[in-house]
């Protein structure tokens, strides 16, 4: 427990103070870059602390030009605090309308652009998201979204929801799939125990969704991608299935 205690005691003890600061000119520039830079440098000390290693790889692949919606798999809750700092630019991610309610974090996460998806697939929820995060990539930040919807219990790739890829085709953003390993094996789903270890952070080739005649053939793309370099024990059970 260590690990755990040096990773959330160094947000807990750097998070208030950072916070004093960052929501004040937040508020008054209306500009949340140096809020998001600030909380991804405490973030960086966190995982630095608890013996989290993380290698970057392909990141020179990614468009400069334009934002870009990336996509993830999603095994652990470390997972944004390893993959996030890597992306080039200021990035709003896609989370659970639950995460809003927590202190300062919710606050933090809506002042930088966040994006809550309530939970139920209610269709007008859903539209509501697409929409927010379609005004976000008009607004010049990349979007962030874990199209499976889900963190993974055992590692395994699980299937993708079509929500994400609506919002790919209706906004032109690339796509850039990202594959995480390594977390899976230091915060299960459920625990708050957290174990050093290295995370490897893969960074794939863009993908342009009109280049893809539906949201069906575009998922599968993606997804094989994502998949290509997962270790055998995080392999889909069924390649293909789709959510």
């Amino acid at each position: 427990m260590i690990a755990a205690f040096l990773l959330f005691g160094t947000f807990a003890l750097l998070a208030p103070p950072a916070a004093l600061i960052a929501f004040p000119w937040t508020l008054i520039t209306r500009n949340p870059d140096f809020l998001y830079r600030i909380s991804f440098r405490i973030v960086r000390i966190g995982t630095r602390l608890a013996g989290i290693r993380v290698v970057v790889l392909g990141r020179g692949g990614v468009p400069r030009d334009r934002k870009c919606i990336f996509m993830c798999n999603h095994v652990s809750n470390l997972d944004p605090c390893v993959m996030v700092p890597p992306i080039p630019g200021r990035c709003a991610i896609l989370i659970k309308q639950e995460l809003m309610r927590v202190p300062i974090l919710g606050p933090a996460m809506r002042m930088g652009g966040f994006v809550p998806v309530a939970r139920g697939g209610e269709r007008q929820a859903a539209m509501e998201a697409v929409r927010q995060a379609v005004a976000a990539l008009r607004s010049g930040v990349h979007i962030l979204v874990f199209p499976e919807g889900t963190r993974s219990r055992n590692g395994r790739l699980l299937p993708f929801k079509r929500g994400p890829f609506h919002l790919a085709l209706e906004s032109g953003a690339p796509i850039v799939p990202m594959t995480v390993t390594g977390t899976e094996n230091m915060m299960h789903k459920g625990s708050m125990r957290v174990l050093p270890g290295t995370a490897t952070v893969h960074f794939h080739e863009a993908v342009i969704p009109g280049d893809y005649p539906n949201v069906d053939d575009l998922l599968t793309a993606v997804r094989e991608r994502i998949r290509s370099v997962l270790p055998p024990h995080m392999q889909p059970i069924d390649p293909i299935e789709l959510g």
